[in-house]
């Protein structure tokens, strides 16, 4: 049972629970290995002196390559020294990866993507962030995923021959990539992290029989200073959508559907109280019954937490509707 002190310790931000003594750089020769004592407050009250040695490579951003349609990955092969040292006697299989340097996350994984497999990206899509081996290594790691055609294959990659990369791309069927990482031939954490999101929000079990239920996201009022023009403008764009979604044998869906005819009934207007009571929670409990979302337009914060909403609840989201399957006759 946690006690009063205890209670008060957990609350206390770390800077006010580490010390730092002493820290000895012991090898500045391909990234940064540091030694350092400090002093560290324990949960009982008590200060701990502790030694660590910390790992500085600086962040990195990895990317998953997929085509949906065709149900494959894009994946590398190169050699890992430190894995080579560790038994590990194969060419590794990864997802495109490498660090940040001086650039963004987002600019990396595009660089990255167009060097190491020689694809150029369109639309990227943020997933999340992880530490791949706190208890060493600083790094932390920014993970991405995009749908590729192969017209977007624009060179042979390869990697930086500077840099001693000999990276080799190939595509792989998406079934026989997980059977690889439950045999133990896909080794690589940020990889299997990656295939593991893709099992559940790409390429989960095949679509229910009949028309899907679409949900369109798009920009509302994102950009138009609130102009009633522009903001009709963003409208008719998600409805010119939701008509070629239909023109595929589907229902399409817009939360403005739902949530707008219902804050005028309730005599709301556009930023009160009614609006908020309304216009994104209804919107959200529409998209949760619906089959996949479709994200169309520029930025939208609003439309962003409708991809997040969905891909909570494990629903497949698209960027384009060429991925959208045509309903059969």
């Amino acid at each position: 049972m946690q006690t009063k002190t205890d209670s008060r310790i957990a609350d206390l931000p770390l800077s006010e629970r580490v010390r730092v003594q002493q820290e000895r750089l012991l090898s500045n020769n391909w990234y940064t290995l540091k030694t350092t004592r400090f002093d560290f407050l324990r949960s009982d009250g008590q200060w701990q002196t502790q030694d660590r040695e910390t790992y500085d490579r600086g962040n990195g951003a990895t990317i998953l390559l997929y085509q949906r349609t065709r149900r494959r990955v894009l994946l590398t092969r190169q050699f890992r020294y430190p894995a080579f040292v560790n038994g590990w006697q194969q060419l590794m299989v990864e997802a495109v990866a490498g660090l940040l340097d001086e650039a963004d996350p987002l600019s990396c994984v595009r660089a990255e993507a167009e060097q190491e497999a020689g694809v150029k990206l369109r639309e990227v899509q943020p997933l999340f962030e992880a530490y791949m081996s706190p208890g060493s290594v600083t790094e932390k790691l920014h993970f991405f995923a995009a749908e590729y055609e192969d017209g977007d294959l624009v060179g042979a990659g390869g990697g930086l021959v500077e840099e001693g990369e000999d990276i080799a791309r190939f595509e792989l069927d998406f079934d026989a990539a997980m059977r690889q990482v439950e045999a133990g031939e896909i080794v690589d954490a940020k990889t299997i992290m990656l295939l593991r999101w893709a099992e559940r929000h790409v390429f989960g079990p095949p679509p229910r029989k009949g028309p899907l239920l679409v949900f369109i996201a798009g920009p509302y009022r994102s950009g138009t200073g609130d102009r009633e023009d522009a903001i009709a403008a963003n409208v008719q764009a998600m409805q010119d959508a939701a008509l070629q979604v239909a023109a595929l044998g589907h229902v399409p869906v817009l939360g403005e559907w739902v949530a707008l005819p219902l804050i005028a009934a309730a005599g709301g207007r556009r930023g009160d109280a009614v609006w908020d009571r309304y216009f994104h929670p209804n919107a959200q409990a529409l998209l949760e019954r619906c089959d996949l979302l479709l994200r169309i337009g520029g930025d939208s914060a609003g439309a962003d937490a409708m991809i997040k909403a969905a891909l909570a609840c494990a629903m497949p989201v698209h960027y384009g509707l060429a991925s959208i399957p045509t309903r059969p006759a």
